[in-house]
C-alpha cells in the first residue's frame, strides 16, 4: 500500500470526527520512519514537544508583544514544564500526562546515553509498557499500526524496526500523541477567567468566561 495513497484504508476503520487527526497521524509517522535508532526517539519527542506548543498557545490569550513563554530559556521552556501546564490547565488527563513524561524521560535517557540504546532494551520497553497499552485502546491504533505494517514490509531499506522490536509501537504512540494534541489545538479556542485585575476597577468580571 502506497502510503500517500492509505485515505481509503483509514477512513473506512474511523468515525468522521477523528478524519483530521488521522492526517496529522500519517505526517508524523512518516516523519520519524525516515530516522533510524536514537534519531527516531529525538524526532518523534521534538515532533511532541512542538505539539504541545501549539496546544498551549491554542490554550492561553494572545501575547501583547511577540511570544516568548515557551522558549527554550524561559520557565515553561522545557518540555517537562509545558506537560505540567497543560495538565493544570485541564487540557490533557492523568494517564496522558504520565505517557508525556514518560516519553520525556526515554528521550532523555537517548540523548545522554553514549552506548547503543534501543526502545526494547528493559528499562525503556517497561517505562512506555502502560503508555503503549493505554494507547491502544484509542481508535486511530488499530489502523495506523495495518498501514505500518505494510508500509514498512515494503521498505528494503528500513531494518532499524526489525533490530529495534520497540519501535513500531514508540512511533504508534508518538503518533497517536501528536495528531490527537494538534487536532484539539485546532478546535480550541483561549482559556478566559472569570475576571481579570484593572486599575479602574479593581476586578473586572468578564461575561465570556470559560465553563
Amino acid at each position: 500500500m502506497n502510503w500517500a495513497d492509505s485515505n481509503t484504508a483509514l477512513e473506512s476503520f474511523l468515525p468522521d470526527w477523528i478524519e483530521t487527526a488521522a492526517e496529522e497521524a500519517r505526517s508524523v509517522a512518516l516523519g520519524m520512519l525516515r530516522e533510524r535508532g536514537r534519531g527516531a526517539v529525538l524526532v518523534g519527542v521534538a515532533r511532541l514537544d512542538t505539539a504541545l506548543d501549539v496546544l498551549l498557545k491554542a490554550a492561553l490569550a494572545p501575547p501583547r508583544g511577540s511570544e516568548t513563554l515557551l522558549l527554550a530559556d524561559r520557565p515553561l521552556g522545557s518540555l517537562g514544564a509545558k506537560i505540567a501546564l497543560a495538565a493544570r490547565l485541564g487540557l490533557i488527563d492523568p494517564a496522558v500526562e504520565q505517557s508525556l513524561h514518560n516519553l520525556r524521560r526515554v528521550r532523555n535517557g537517548f540523548a545522554h546515553s553514549t552506548a547503543p540504546v534501543r526502545l526494547a532494551d528493559p528499562p525503556y520497553r517497561d517505562r512506555l509498557r502502560d503508555s503503549v497499552a493505554q494507547a491502544r485502546r484509542n481508535p486511530l491504533w488499530q489502523p495506523m499500526q495495518t498501514i505500518l505494517e505494510q508500509h514498512l514490509a515494503e521498505q528494503t531499506g528500513c531494518p532499524e524496526a526489525e533490530h529495534d522490536p520497540g519501535l513500531q509501537s514508540f512511533v504508534l504512540l508518538i503518533t497517536i500523541l501528536v495528531a490527537f494534541v494538534e487536532t484539539a489545538a485546532r478546535l480550541l479556542s483561549p482559556i478566559r477567567p472569570s475576571l481579570s485585575l484593572t486599575f479602574e476597577e479593581g476586578i473586572s468580571r468578564s461575561i465570556n468566561a470559560t465553563q
